[in-house]
């Protein structure tokens, strides 16, 4: 059985439209179809992760060709339109010619032949009149820039011209268009990151150790073999930034810890794998299924201690007596406009109310936690966003709410090269354009 890789695609992105999330639907949509050749996973990949990444910059495109207003058309040949785009603007290696012939031959597969003739048409138009294209300068349309050329919505647009400025914004904007890297947290319960590194070479695997995670590789090149150490649990896949943040609850052996809010685990098992599995760990997620990927991901992994449970932080824990904790996390749930490069979706989803309300849930998660920690100890406050509202506002409001924590410069406590990473408060703010990390915020609390 033949697949091809572009139909594959455009089911990809059908379901994506629909409300999925686009990493889970293409690792099952390749789980399927084990039988791909590389190259057509690859491609399929890059499809997906291309269309979602540059939507602003394709329909922009698309536009200066189509005599009707695009938010007209039926969005089966709106997404068949924007897969011939990609490839015209985006992908050399595919011939302008192919792009066209491909993208009209799967519109017929669709059962659109009425489509036929106008997909071609624009597409035909596109590729001849590309290098004509008149694209939004920086310095005199930086809004339109940020928009139209670095593909954002609007209002995000608006929004980070004027927190950040208009170079800021468009570094920032301009990083989260990049694939983010592939990186692995090496699981120090069974073996060392320079035996992993190891491993990966004799597998033909090009790797290398991630700059500041001290258990972090990052994959450079992969060969036909698997990664070793899958099936025994030697690594996480994990960005580096994520890998950050258990270090920055300095968890220690013999405590009783709270992941408040877990799935699907990377961060829970970590803790677990600093302090040697001899801390307890009560790991806590809104769902079922998501509670069983942190069990699944801890039995995995070989991580002992931890006790998984499904339950919203923003009702108070009847399992958890008022000041019973050590060190709690709150990776809470949050915008994402830090991840954008690896949930593309979430840029042409998320709306302004949103982050309101997102704020609001994570205040009230913060309360309850707050209440579960010991005197002296500690609260991570995590999300991987940018907002003020779900990063600096949300601590300030919480400290004003709380006399009884106070903020901890983390500048006191992490190893010197990792400064870099710190604002002024001491927070960790690691901006994507800056390091080429995920773009996490987490501050450290302590209650008096």
């Amino acid at each position: 059985m033949t697949i091809d890789p572009r139909r594959l695609a455009f089911d990809i992105l059908e379901r994506v439209q629909g409300g999925g999330f686009a990493d889970r639907t293409l690792d099952a949509a390749l789980q399927r179809y084990p039988q791909l050749d590389p190259r057509d996973r690859g491609l399929a990949t890059e499809l997906v992760y291309g269309v979602l990444r540059q939507q602003g910059r394709l329909d922009y495109a698309l536009a200066r060709f189509c005599k009707q207003p695009l938010a007209k058309l039926e969005n089966r040949v709106l997404f068949l339109l924007r897969l011939g785009a990609y490839q015209i603007l985006c992908l050399d290696r595919v011939p302008d010619s192919a792009a066209v012939d491909t993208t009209v031959q799967l519109t017929r597969q669709l059962k659109l032949e009425r489509a036929t003739g106008f997909v071609n048409g624009i597409l035909r138009a596109l590729a001849r009149g590309r290098d004509q294209l008149s694209w939004p300068k920086a310095d005199r349309d930086p809004l339109g820039h940020l928009q139209h050329t670095l593909s954002l919505p609007q209002w995000l647009a608006q929004r980070w011209l004027q927190e950040l400025g208009g170079e800021e914004a468009r570094q920032l904007a301009g990083s989260l268009l990049e694939p983010a890297p592939f990186s692995v947290r090496v699981n120090t319960l069974k073996t060392a990151r320079a035996s992993f590194l190891a491993a990966l070479t004799g597998a033909g695997h090009h790797g290398e150790a991630t700059r500041f995670a001290p258990e972090g590789v990052i994959i450079r090149e992969r060969s036909q073999a698997p990664l070793p150490g899958d099936a025994e649990g030697l690594y996480q896949v994990q960005d580096e930034a994520s890998m950050l943040i258990a270090h920055l609850l300095a968890p220690q052996p013999g405590e009783r810890l709270l992941d408040a809010c877990a799935a699907p685990g990377g961060k829970t098992t970590h803790l677990a794998a600093l302090t040697g599995n001899r801390a307890t760990i009560t790991a806590l997620d809104l769902y079922p299924q998501r509670t069983r990927l942190v069990e699944q991901g801890a039995a995995r992994l070989g991580c002992a201690g931890i006790t998984a449970r499904t339950w919203d932080l923003t009702l108070p824990p009847p399992f958890l007596p008022p000041e019973s904790c050590d060190g709690v996390l709150v990776d809470a749930p949050c915008s994402g406009l830090g991840v954008l490069r690896r949930n593309p979706e979430a840029r042409w989803r998320l709306q302004p109310a949103d982050i309101v309300v997102l704020a609001e849930r994570q205040a009230m998660i913060l309360k309850q936690a707050a209440a579960l920690v010991k005197p002296g100890g500690r609260l991570l406050y995590a999300v991987c966003t940018v907002t003020p509202e779900e990063t600096d506002r949300q601590v300030a409001d919480f400290l004003a709410r709380h006399p009884d924590f106070r903020l901890q410069s983390l500048a006191d406590t992490v190893p010197e090269h990792w400064r870099d990473l710190l604002d002024e408060q001491g927070c960790l703010r690691s901006w994507p354009h800056r390091f080429g990390l995920d773009g996490f915020f987490a501050a450290r609390l302590l209650r008096r």
